[in-house]
C-alpha cells in the first residue's frame, strides 16, 4: 500500500476487501492490484472444478479502487459525510476470466463529478491483457444509526 492513502479511507474488510496494494495515485485516476486468492471461499462454489473469479466481484474490484479516489478527490472521507455507495453501473464488458492466484490490475478514473456524483470508467487486466471494463457512478450516502 503506498503511504499516500489508506484502505481505512473506506469502510470495506477482509472477506469483501478488494484492494490489496494502490500503486499510482494520481488527481483523477487510481491504479490498484488484488490478488485473486485462490482460498477465497467464492472459487469452491463458482464453476467447480474449473474454478473463475465472479464477474460481479472483479467489478467490485473497480468499485473499491473508485471509492479510494474519491477519497483521495476529497482529501479523505470524513465518516459524517455519508458511506461511499455505488448508484449506477452501465456498459459491463467481460473480456477474459479470472482464474485463481491472477493478479488484477485494476485502473479506475474519473470521468465526470456532477455536486456528490463521480462518474467513472474501470479497467481490469491480468498479464496485460483486458478482463473487464465498467463504467459506474458513486455518491456518499448519509446512513442513519440503528
Amino acid at each position: 500500500m503506498t503511504d499516500t492513502i489508506a484502505v481505512s479511507a473506506i469502510p470495506h474488510r477482509p472477506p469483501f476487501l478488494f484492494v490489496d496494494e494502490v500503486v499510482e495515485l494520481g488527481d483523477k485516476r487510481i491504479v490498484t492490484t488484488k490478488r485473486a486468492d485462490p482460498e477465497a471461499e467464492f472459487f469452491r462454489g463458482h464453476y467447480p472444478g474449473d474454478p473463475i473469479m465472479p464477474g460481479v466481484l472483479i467489478c467490485e474490484c473497480c468499485f473499491q479502487a473508485g471509492a479510494l479516489l474519491i477519497a483521495h478527490m476529497r482529501d479523505g472521507l470524513d465518516p459524517s459525510d455519508g458511506t461511499p455507495v455505488l448508484t449506477r453501473i452501465q456498459d459491463a464488458r467481460f473480456k477474459r476470466v479470472v482464474r485463481p492466484g491472477d493478479v488484477l490490475q485494476v485502473e479506475v478514473t474519473v470521468d465526470d463529478v456532477l455536486d456528490d456524483a463521480y462518474f467513472m470508467t474501470g479497467r481490469v487486466t491480468v498479464e496485460g491483457k483486458a478482463a473487464v471494463r465498467v463504467t459506474f457512478a458513486c455518491t456518499q450516502v448519509r446512513t442513519e444509526a440503528t
